[in-house]
């Protein structure tokens, strides 16, 4: 409380204040007291003058009257005053006090000087003669309107001095007393205000810190008792506001925290305010090390610093947004929305971008586009040989009947190409529209496996080559759809006997590992560059088109292979060495069996 700095300076000037007031006061009583004495022995020095004025004249008038100067002495001694009688030229004529021939010229006298040019002169001064202080008053003697000489009045002024000095001496004493009660008595007023003033700063002070919750005691009524309520009213608001405030901010941090797109903000000075870490993991940076700092510093993507620069400028409106599409590195694209950011006011105080990663989608708009070019093509071609040869039977009217079968034979594979085609693409688009859970129920994979292989034997054999099975005697239950297993198989199966030359072998594999079951089918046939092996299972890709058209293939019998797979919640992988052979290895998941003896995916 006594600490308190306002207290004191509040104190100091009140102080100051009281004192300067006691001083003024002081000696403002003092000097009219002063100055109402003197004239009060000025008047009475008057009086007393005009007292020995007519005697003064008749004695200047017929000079050498010896009783003349002990009348003066008489009536000095009688009222108690000086009195002193001068010629025009100076000379004491007569003194109550003195000698008069001990007395030197008078003339130049200040009280006498005044009275020649004013009628009445005054003086206080040392009396050399008396070793006192004295007041003088000096008046004119006149006759016939001739100045004679003057009469002068004197009185000792020690008796007022020392009653002056009493007085002063009762004045400084009150004015100490006065001040001393006063500045007590501002003491207490000082802190009967600064107290409560003292409690608000430290509320004040534990608001700052976050602590909402104290609150000014509530016992007076006057201003500073409104203050205080006031001032409780204003914590129980801003506590409130907090509270929304932190709701709002862990909303929104969530909201941002969980957004797939990247957000990043900033200032107007372009420093970064807020990245998620969604941004953070697009951009390649650590958004906590980027707080604070210019975002073309952290961020080396000038298209994003260029974007955020032109919303800073202002070049889009509230309701617009900036955007660009961009390439971050290989095989990543983005797509960025930038607006300005602007106060209550309207003023534009940052900038906030959105980050979209639009790679998946470049990505499948590639594979719609090879699709559509590959699908094209694919069916252009059987298309294009079936209206030639059926032109060629219109127009030529006497072709003999062996071309003319040759021809319509051509035509047959051709549709029946065009017709696997078609189909492949049903089956394709039936097995991406499905959703992850597989229709079907359980079933033996190992006798699709021993059953696929069977049927494919007789075509391996015509062909000169060996299939052999190694299939595990337990069986392998599997949750699915069987047909789709089947033709999984058969495209396989189909797809090494097309490649392995006549001589060649291959053998199917089917084990349980844990809960999977794996699949193998290996070939020894012409094998698959390693730059082919990451694409063979896409639609319509063939790694020597010119023989894959040669032996019938469509291009979509290992894209269905994988969709198959990929609908079991399963995989297929390749391993191939080129003039070696292939083997494709197919995972699915074993199905597990409820209490009911229910199978269980």
């Amino acid at each position: 409380m006594f600490k308190s700095r306002i207290l004191w300076k509040l104190y100091a000037g009140y102080s100051a204040l009281i004192v300067i007031t006691t001083v003024i006061v002081g000696v403002l009583i003092s000097g009219r007291i002063e100055s109402d004495t003197l004239d009060e022995i000025r008047q009475s020095l008057n009086a007393r003058a005009a007292m020995l004025k007519k005697a003064s004249i008749e004695n200047l008038q017929s000079p050498g009257d010896p009783e003349f100067q002990a009348h003066v002495g008489a009536l000095g001694d009688e009222i108690k005053t000086r009195l002193t009688v001068i010629r025009a030229d100076g000379t004491v004529v007569a003194d109550s006090e003195e000698n008069p021939e001990d007395m030197d010229d008078h003339s130049d006298r200040p009280e006498v000087v005044q009275a020649q040019s004013r009628g009445v002169g005054t003086s206080v001064r040392f009396s050399d003669t008396l070793k006192v202080r004295m007041m003088y008053l000096a008046l004119p003697l006149e006759a016939d309107n001739k100045l004679l000489g003057y009469i002068r009045t004197s009185l000792s002024l020690t008796g007022i001095d020392r009653r002056l000095g009493h007085i002063r001496s009762a004045v400084a004493w009150s004015a100490v007393l006065s001040a001393v009660a006063a500045l007590v008595l501002g003491l207490l007023l000082a802190r009967h205000f600064i107290k409560p003033l003292s409690s608000m700063t430290v509320v004040a002070g534990s608001m700052s810190r976050g602590d909402y919750e104290q609150r000014l005691p509530m016992t007076r009524s006057d201003e500073i008792g409104k203050l205080s309520k006031a001032f409780n009213v204003m914590a129980d608001s801003c506590r409130q506001r907090n509270e929304t405030i932190v709701t709002n901010r862990n909303r929104l941090s969530a909201i941002l925290g969980g957004m797939t797109e990247g957000v990043v903000a900033v200032n107007a000075d372009e420093s970064v305010l807020h990245m998620n870490q969604a941004a953070g993991e697009l951009l390649g940076v650590s958004p906590e090390e980027c707080m604070g700092k210019p975002i073309w510093e952290v961020v080396r993507f000038q298209d994003i610093s260029e974007i955020l620069n032109a919303a800073l400028r202002g070049l889009t409106g509230p309701q617009d947004d900036l955007q660009i599409d961009a390439q971050l590195k290989k095989d990543q694209f983005i797509e960025v929305h930038a607006s300005p950011l602007r106060d209550g006011q309207g003023e534009l105080v940052g900038a906030v971008v959105v980050i979209h990663d639009v790679s998946e989608v470049k990505k499948l708009a590639m594979v719609r586009r090879e699709f559509v070019a590959n699908a094209s093509h694919e069916l252009k071609t059987p298309i294009t040989a079936i209206r030639g040869l059926v032109e060629t039977l219109i127009d030529d009217k006497d072709l003999d009947e062996s071309k003319q079968d040759r021809f319509l034979g051509k035509i047959k594979d051709q549709s029946m190409r065009l017709s696997s085609i078609v189909g492949d693409l049903l089956t394709l688009s039936r097995l991406e529209s499905k959703s992850d859970d597989t229709e079907g129920g359980p079933f033996d994979l190992r006798q699709i496996v021993v059953s696929s292989v069977r049927t494919f034997s007789q075509m391996g054999a015509e062909q000169g080559i060996v299939i052999e099975t190694d299939a595990t005697d337990d069986a392998v239950n599997i949750m699915g759809d069987a047909a789709a297993l089947r033709q999984l198989m058969s495209n396989l199966l189909d797809n090494a006997v097309k490649y392995t030359p006549q001589g060649g072998r291959i053998d199917v594999r089917l084990r349980a590992a844990g809960d999977q079951a794996v699949i193998e089918v290996q070939d020894t046939g012409i094998g698959i560059e390693p730059r082919d092996q990451a694409r063979i299972f896409e639609r319509f890709y063939r790694v020597d088109k010119a023989r894959s058209r040669e032996l019938g293939g469509t291009g979509l019998g290992l894209s269905i292979v994988k969709h198959i797979a990929i609908t079991h919640n399963g995989s297929v992988t390749v391993d191939s060495t080129p003039g070696s052979g292939s083997t494709f290895r197919v995972v699915l998941p074993i199905a597990s069996t409820r209490a009911n003896g229910q199978p269980q995916e």
